[in-house]
């Protein structure tokens, strides 16, 4: 069978025959790899930013963002049944005892850091013809959401940071409270930070989650994304025109800030607009770069004064995988051309290189596979 590699060793990126994969245990699933979108981690790989091979191998399949359909199951394959349609999770847990999140099922809260992950760390990935793994990485999808499945992956990061921000503010039980004689009293208003496809996924979500949401950005084709954001309910303030500042006068009191672009300036500078008891999400990574300018003394006070909080997030647990399809199934019933617009193009295997050497315009590019 046919895959695309990145040999990191030697630099090089291409398409390797590979022995197609057997089931070798009861819970295991082959699939028919579909469609694997690509992403910035894929791009920073073959940047050879990272990327490990598997123990014993000199190259790394990519490909995490993926759709699957079954073609045989173990016998005690989790219930799954050919021609079922699969969404893999990417992280696997590492194997120290000691280590209370992964052996609870939650890789992706690892304590130790030797967690693997396909296509990206010490596990080959999803863009190949065919994959075996354990059907308790293997998440249904209903057939109806086929066109726009490959998008539950980068979904799941923002269905993961809503989970946490809702564990984390069940500290204000008042909010969105109706005031009798008032209507309703002060609610949630979110800013995202860039309109990629995670800025974009995580704007439907808030929106879905009732928050009256704002997406903030310098992209490329900056009137087309405005029409994008306005389509499903939330605003568009463009970067170009807009300062931070500006940007704060125009939301109002800021209860969440959904950070998806990885511009640590940016974020460290959106900071100081965060309102009283509100929560700060990072997902982006920046590249190693030189310092940043942060006036730390603000940071710190308005933290403390004001009740806010900060984390961050990455990967995802089988819970925010559900939660993403249940709501990519609610976007496509409220927005279907917003959400079929996020999905820019699809390509054949051969057409990689653009893609991953990122020549490919748009949003979401996707590789179809089968």
């Amino acid at each position: 069978m046919k895959a695309v590699a990145v040999y990191p060793s030697s630099r090089k990126i291409g398409i390797t025959d590979l022995p197609e994969p057997k089931i070798a245990a009861p819970t295991q699933v082959k699939l028919r790899m579909l469609e694997v979108g690509i992403c910035g981690t894929d791009k920073e790989i073959c940047r050879f930013d990272y990327g490990t091979p598997p123990e014993g191998s000199d190259f790394l399949v990519l490909g995490h963002e993926s759709l699957g359909e079954v073609v045989e199951v173990g016998p005690d394959g989790g219930g799954f049944k050919p021609g079922d349609l699969v969404i893999p999770s990417v992280r696997r847990p590492c194997q120290h005892p000691e280590c209370v999140a992964c052996r609870q099922g939650r890789q992706d809260f690892c304590y130790t850091g030797d967690f693997t992950e396909r296509g990206i760390k010490g596990r080959h990935g999803y863009m190949t013809e065919f994959a075996v793994d354990e059907a308790r990485y293997m998440v249904p999808v209903p057939r109806e959401l086929r066109e726009v499945a490959v998008l539950v992956e980068p979904l799941t990061i923002a269905e993961k940071a809503l989970i946490q921000v809702w564990n984390v503010q069940q500290r204000l039980p008042w909010a969105c409270e109706i005031v009798p004689g008032k209507g309703k009293a002060h609610c949630h208003r979110a800013v995202v930070l860039g309109a990629g496809p995670v800025g974009l996924l995580g704007a439907m979500a808030l929106t879905v989650a009732g928050f009256d949401t704002f997406v903030y950005s310098r992209a490329a084709g900056a009137e087309n994304r405005a029409k994008l954001v306005e389509s499903f309910g939330a605003h568009y303030v463009p970067a170009e025109t807009n300062s931070i500042d500006d940007l704060a006068k125009i939301v109002g009191t800021i209860d969440l800030v959904y950070e998806a672009v990885g511009a640590s300036q940016l974020a460290f500078d959106m900071l100081h607009t965060l309102g009283p008891n509100a929560v700060f999400v990072f997902t982006g990574v920046p590249g190693r770069k030189g310092p940043v300018s942060v006036d730390t003394d603000l940071l710190m006070r308005n933290l403390v004064l004001k009740n806010q909080i900060l984390f961050g997030t990455v990967n995802a647990g089988r819970e925010a995988f559900e939660a993403a399809i249940k709501d990519l199934s609610t976007f496509t019933k409220r927005w279907p051309d917003a959400t079929k617009a996020l999905i820019t193009g699809h390509f054949p295997m051969e057409g990689f290189a653009d893609l991953l050497a990122g020549r490919a315009g748009g949003i979401k590019n996707v590789l179809s596979i089968g």
